[in-house]
């Protein structure tokens, strides 16, 4: 049987909810070793976020299978000693705190880089790194109001509507695993990591980009179109029902 894609490649994965998570299962589900990094006693907020009492949620498998998981306290000195040797044998860390968290705590990519210049230093930010947004927090429907999704969701007489999918956090967990792949691919030839840094923003703006084609060409915004598609009328671009008349027999 051929080796996986990424096997051998060591993740020291601190991310939680989703856009973070789902980038460090991509990257299990390809081979590598990911070691996830949860608090004592409580674990990652997913596990527990409409939990039965000593179950973990489906919320928290979906979206983090094929992972190890390890408790470290990282507010104490024998956490970050433990966390640091995990770090100095790694090839890429990912993680998707809150702006300035994971600085806080002493593991900014200056201080990983010292410890292991070839790692992958990856961050998953609402609104990136700098920039006058680069302080605010987000979640998947703040990213995807801004980012345009929910203004072009919806009835063209209705409001605005957040997308039935999460754009923002699944997109941007996807883009950052193409990213750190990437990133290890040009190691080979480099000898060095680097840092990855992708933004739950432009996530959003990226997945838009047939309805912002419009909107350029057209110098208007561009409109709700219900179940239409956001370039000129094409057919079949529609819901149809369809038999037996179920709430979800549409074509």
């Amino acid at each position: 049987m051929s080796k996986a894609a990424l096997e051998g490649i060591k993740v020291v994965d601190l991310t939680q909810f989703e856009s973070g998570t789902v980038c460090t299962e991509t990257l299990a589900w390809l081979g590598a070793d990911v070691i996830k990094i949860e608090r004592p006693k409580k674990g990652e907020l997913g596990r527990y976020s409409m939990a039965e009492h000593g179950v973990d949620t489906y919320g928290f498998i979906i979206l983090n299978a094929n992972k190890k998981s390890i408790t470290l306290d990282l507010k104490t000195p024998k956490g970050k000693e433990l966390l640091w040797k995990l770090i100095e044998k790694a090839d890429v860390f990912v993680e998707n705190m809150g702006p300035g968290s994971i600085e806080r705590l002493g593991f900014s990519y200056e201080e990983v880089n010292k410890r292991n210049p070839r790692i992958i230093y990856s961050q998953i930010k609402g609104f990136g790194l700098d920039g006058p947004w680069a302080d605010f927090p987000a979640f998947a429907p703040i990213a995807q109001a801004v980012g345009g999704a929910a203004c072009v969701t919806g009835d063209p007489e209705g409001p605005p509507m957040q997308p039935g999918v999460n754009l923002a956090d699944s997109g941007a967990g996807y883009l950052t695993a193409l990213a750190i792949i990437a990133a290890l691919y040009q190691r080979v030839s480099t000898g060095v990591g680097q840092r990855v840094e992708v933004t739950m923003q432009d996530t959003v703006i990226g997945f838009g980009r047939s309805a912002w084609e419009q909107q350029l060409r057209t110098g208007k915004p561009a409109p709700r179109v219900g179940n239409g598609m956001p370039l000129e009328p094409v057919a079949p671009a529609n819901m149809y029902p369809c038999k037996p008349g179920g709430p979800d027999d549409y074509v």
